[in-house]
């Protein structure tokens, strides 16, 4: 009697635990937790064993690539392997070099939206291969094979773009501008310095500084103050330039910029590793 009872007690706790969801076909879980993001899919293994296997398989996650996976893996430079899509998703959550090295490609990690970063060898710099004004160096901590250090110019003008076709869809995106200084910088701070993203008639613009006042704006400047240099976790800075919608991804090219040339102030120090567009948090 007691051994029935115990047996009936655990049936009604299965069954308000999603013993009956535990009781679908894996490709039916599959299709459920296709509505969600690849984040909430790895948290649903975590709690429920019914969706343990439906959330490593294969149909799952190849919902949660981009659907111009295939296209992007064949611009890449070196071949991406992996032992499942799921593996693939998250190894292009870490930045893949593709078009020859002069952009790089991935993922962001709770959404699967498309991150690009545009090198500077694919972009416009005024002067920019003038060796009295820039020169371009190796770092081992770049993932571009050589970037520009800007020895010394007043006309300050650095443009790239990208086509919205790249893009995720339906995504509010934010442009930045990703650098480093050497310990001797200085001009990067005028407040005539103009950040801008432009895609057909629609215009972001901020006033930018590519150096810290004090130590007192680098802390407010780690908490994302719009326009003011941030702290990346690869090491580098990044200030955002503008952002902008890509609806249908028919926008045209999304075209950025970092210009000062009303105060012709002498600049000094900037190395950039280049434009980086990726999903607005």
């Amino acid at each position: 009697m007691a051994t029935q009872k115990r047996a009936h007690a655990e049936e009604e706790e299965g069954h308000y635990r999603g013993g009956g969801f535990a009781k679908l076909p894996e490709e039916c879980v599959a299709q459920v937790l296709s509505f969600t993001t690849p984040r909430d899919s790895c948290r649903s293994a975590l709690v429920s064993k019914a969706c343990l296997s439906a959330a490593g398989s294969d149909a799952l996650w190849d919902g949660f690539l981009p659907s111009d996976c295939a296209e992007i893996l064949s611009r890449a430079v070196h071949p991406v392997e992996y032992s499942s899509k799921k593996d693939l998703y998250f190894r292009l959550c870490h930045p893949i070099l593709i078009d020859g090295g002069q952009m790089s490609f991935q993922l962001d990690r709770a959404t699967g939206k498309k991150t690009y970063m545009i090198s500077p060898d694919k972009m416009t710099l005024a002067h920019g291969y003038n060796h009295q004004y820039w020169t371009w160096i190796s770092l081992p901590e770049s993932r571009f094979a050589k970037v520009p250090e800007l020895l010394s110019v007043c006309w300050f003008d650095i443009y790239g773009s990208i086509d919205s076709r790249l893009l995720s869809r339906k995504t509010a995106y934010v442009a930045y501008i990703v650098f480093k200084l050497v310990p001797d910088a200085y001009g990067l701070d005028s407040p005539y310095q103009k950040g801008s993203v432009i895609q057909g008639s629609y215009e972001s613009a901020n006033y930018v500084s590519l150096q810290p006042e004090s130590s007192s704006d680098e802390e407010e400047a780690e908490e994302g103050q719009e326009g003011r240099m941030r702290s990346r976790e690869d090491g580098w800075l990044e200030v955002a330039l503008g952002e902008f919608y890509n609806d249908e991804g028919d926008g045209g090219d999304v075209e950025m910029r970092l210009i000062e040339t009303d105060e012709l102030q002498w600049k000094h120090g900037l190395i950039l590793q280049g434009f980086e567009v990726r999903p607005k948090k």
